[in-house]
């Protein structure tokens, strides 16, 4: 394929010695000429400079320019410091800024002018973010990079590498990771039909190409679907499909107790490393009564698992040993064992068969279409995460010890290569999240469709896979580490586990064979997806406080912060 050579993605415009300037991602800075006056004059200069980015696949499409506004830049294009809807976010339609616009021609999207926002005119598209109206604001999950805004050399940087590595920036760092699933896997491509003459849109082999209802167990309450579901049924895991991240804790025993220490673990992005090699599907749902359960086959299967037994085999000698009994249940998002029949996505039954169950569908949704759908995305989301590492000096051949140590001082480095990891995992993990998207703003009424359903990447079906393989990715670890250690975890949040621990590091929990190297299936110290870092050291004493506040201490070993809260 023919590509396109651009200048640059981005740049960053702001004012200096009273002239409007353009920060590059090359760390270049150059003049603006004097006829950007306004958005519009912005946006004719930007494609005539030759700003955008490059198709990342075959079929896919450059991404326009983005122009990106600090405050002094805003001011010089007639556009206002602050927003003064501080509801909706946005500009009034009536404000001179949008007339100005439309009178040059352009058309902004149905979004209005805001925080992002997106200039069309014939086949061209400019994007535009505006810095003091909150484009890196937390609630947009850009991680550290609204701190970085404060140099706009360095922000023009660090969303250069943004770009390079992952995509052109155009939104939120989830609206990101759904445009990076789309650019990397077009839904469509065009293609000469001799029926007709014409060129005409057809759909890509491997992509999500199209929207499709999802199957009754994995609508939202609010879909159109669920309208005649019960307020019961809502609750009931025989009627939704629940597969979210575990969240558990317990009391140490009385031998647990007298450890000095607990630690904790916690997997690199871990719905990332799940998304590998994922099958996931792909078309509709098919419904059917008592199927044979097939693990390559993605779907929502209904079975009882409410009277099984934990098992698993002894490393040596292959027998079956059952799991102590305060192990969490892998198959619920409480660790509770099920009470009764209830919607599991495959990567949760495909672990139940590991365990040594009998796993008896009562029913199912099926997606015989199904293929590695997140490959592509994930691939290049992991290249960004381990390429933005080594920029902090953190490789995978460090040892253990050196590793931790890198680790534990990383904020202390580059501050903007830190932001930009933040973001980059950020984009991991709030793609997965939005493929669950749930209503925003007013509707029609309770059970009306919401702008998210158009999207053929609104998957609940896919989260909830990825989850899935997540959770029981995490529990198998901990099966691996109790079969060769006897640790029991003390608790769990998503990706974090605690074990207790006679020495205060991470080292002292993970499970090793007898010539000191790594379990292979067990928790592996080291940056890459899938391996896990030391999220928090704490005295027993601390844990013992936290779980008589009923609070979970997963969520507070890291520096005794809200992990969840803060986006880890």
């Amino acid at each position: 394929m023919t590509q396109t050579t651009y200048t640059a993605p981005l740049v960053v415009l702001d004012v200096a010695d009273g002239v409007l300037v353009a920060h590059r991602p090359d760390v270049q800075r150059v003049d603006v000429p004097g006829d950007v006056v306004d958005l519009a004059t912005a946006a004719e200069w930007s494609l005539a400079y030759g700003l955008g980015a490059a198709r990342l696949s075959k079929y896919g499409e450059d991404t326009g320019p983005l122009l990106v506004l600090t405050e002094s830049a805003a001011e010089a294009l007639s556009l206002p410091a602050r927003l003064d809807d501080r509801k909706r976010l946005r500009v009034p339609e009536d404000h001179p800024a949008v007339t100005a616009l439309t009178e040059a021609g352009w058309t902004l999207s149905r979004a209005g002018l805001g925080a992002w926002s997106m200039l069309f005119k014939e086949r061209t598209e400019v994007h535009v973010a505006v810095v003091p109206w909150g484009c890196f604001a937390d609630h947009l999950r850009w991680g550290g990079i609204e701190d970085v805004a404060a140099d706009p050399g360095a922000l023009a940087y660090t969303l250069g590498l943004y770009a390079e590595r992952v995509i052109s920036p155009t939104g939120s760092t989830a609206a990101c990771s759904l445009n990076l699933m789309t650019a990397v896997r077009p839904p469509t491509r065009v293609q000469f039909d001799r029926g007709t003459g014409r060129m005409q849109r057809v759909p890509v082999e491997g992509s999500l190409s199209a929207p499709i209802d999802p199957a009754p167990p994995e609508a939202l309450d609010e879909h159109p679907i669920a309208a005649d579901r019960t307020r019961d049924q809502t609750k009931d895991p025989a009627h939704v499909l629940a597969e979210e991240a575990l969240a558990w804790y317990r009391e140490p025993t009385e031998a647990e107790a007298a450890a000095p220490y607990v630690v904790g673990l916690d997997v690199n992005t871990a719905f990332l490393a799940a998304a590998n090699r994922l099958t996931v599907g792909l078309g509709k749902a098919q419904y059917t009564d008592g199927p044979r359960f097939d693990k390559k086959i993605p779907g929502a299967w209904l079975v009882d698992l409410s009277g099984s037994v934990l098992r698993t085999k002894d490393l040596r000698t292959k027998e079956w040993r059952e799991l102590p009994v305060h192990f969490p249940s892998p198959f619920t998002p409480d660790g509770r064992t099920p009470a009764g029949p209830a919607w599991y996505a495959t990567p949760t039954l495909a672990y139940a068969v590991e365990l040594g169950i009998d796993v008896k569908p009562i029913a199912a949704w099926l997606r015989p279409e199904s293929g590695g759908y997140l490959d592509l995305w994930h691939n290049r989301l992991r290249a960004a995460y381990m390429d933005t590492l080594a920029d902090l000096g953190v490789t995978d051949d460090m040892d253990e010890e050196a590793f931790l140590t890198a680790m534990a001082t990383l904020k202390e480095r580059d501050p903007d290569a830190v932001a930009l990891l933040s973001a980059i995992k950020q984009t991991a993990k709030g793609g997965i999240g939005k493929m669950r998207e749930r209503p925003q703003g007013k509707r029609a009424g309770r059970h009306a469709p919401w702008a998210a359903l158009k999207r053929p990447t609104w998957r609940p079906d896919i989260r909830a896979a990825v989850i899935s393989a997540a959770r029981v990715g995490a529990h198998r670890k901990m099966t691996k580490t109790w079969n060769e250690t006897g640790l029991v975890p003390l608790a769990v949040l998503s990706d974090c586990v605690i074990y207790p621990s006679a020495y205060p590091t991470a080292r002292a929990v993970v499970p090793r064979k007898a010539d000191g190297t790594p379990l292979p299936g067990g928790f592996r110290l080291g940056p890459n997806p899938g391996y896990c870092k030391e999220e928090g050291v704490r005295d027993m004493t601390w844990y013992r406080e936290m779980v008589a506040k009923k609070a979970n201490p997963a969520r507070f070993i890291k520096e005794g912060r809200d992990a969840v809260r803060e986006g880890e």
